[in-house]
């Protein structure tokens, strides 16, 4: 899917749209998780961009290898390439041992509770420097895992405060990525949310690819439209505002 016919008018409009955004609420600082991926990496170089203070967290909590290489060399790229970044290393690996370890274990032998917990530990990191800052928690979904498919922690990295990329298809993101020079490795590397052990990607959790699933929601067609529709369904609590009892 490439609804986008001029990527450098994308870019300066996402950039102009972050900083209005930036002095309209007097905020100090932009801060950014990286993990390897795409989306972290396009997010992370629109917020440099902007030539406003941005920190860059690499947060590994048991990651693979090569995530960790990846988020790391662009990090390292993007403290070379803009004066205004700054990049904050915290492995939480043994943090969230050691929050397991103090937790009954009847709570912690459930494989998708421990996977969504270490995402909700990095969104704890990630809200403790934006607060130390002043700074507000970017957000790095785009519009397949935020508004389709709920493709996302609740309360972990979809707990942000803006979200620059969420009305962009993972293809967009991905051609916006090479528009704005982003590692070629992270570009054709395969979506993963690095949360579980086994290493599955994002499409053997989903059971179906992200250019299946834009056609699914853009056109109502296609081999995965009912697994779009089948995850929106059971994940729309995540989408919707919270249920709340009115008097």
């Amino acid at each position: 899917m490439n609804r986008i016919k001029d990527y450098s008018k994308l870019k300066y409009d996402i950039i102009g749209w972050l900083k209005d955004y930036y002095y309209f609420h007097r905020i100090k600082a932009f801060v950014v998780g990286v993990s390897g991926g795409i989306d972290s990496a396009v997010v992370s170089t629109l917020c440099a961009e902007t030539e406003q203070p941005t920190y860059i967290l690499t947060m590994p909590l048991h990651s693979k290898e090569e995530n960790t290489r990846l988020s790391d060399a662009h990090a390292n790229a993007l403290i070379k390439k803009y004066s205004n970044v700054k990049v904050v290393n915290i492995d939480l690996s043994e943090t969230y041992e050691t929050l397991l370890f103090n937790i009954d274990k009847d709570f912690v032998n459930n494989k998708l509770a421990n996977a969504n917990t270490k995402s909700r530990l990095r969104m704890v990191i990630l809200y403790q420097i934006a607060g130390s800052v002043g700074g507000i928690v970017v957000g790095t979904g785009n519009k397949v895992e935020d508004y389709g498919i709920g493709f996302y922690t609740k309360y972990g990295d979809g707990g942000v405060d803006i979200a620059p990329i969420a009305d962009l298809y993972k293809t967009e993101v991905w051609e916006l990525g090479k528009h704005l020079g982003v590692d070629g490795r992270i570009i054709n590397a395969i979506p993963t949310d690095g949360l579980w052990d086994d290493g599955r990607c994002d499409e053997d959790q989903i059971g179906a690819s992200y250019e299946e699933l834009e056609e699914a929601m853009e056109y109502r067609r296609g081999p995965a439209l009912d697994i779009l529709d089948e995850y929106n369904r059971k994940n729309n609590h995540k989408m919707e505002p919270i249920p709340t009892f009115k008097l």
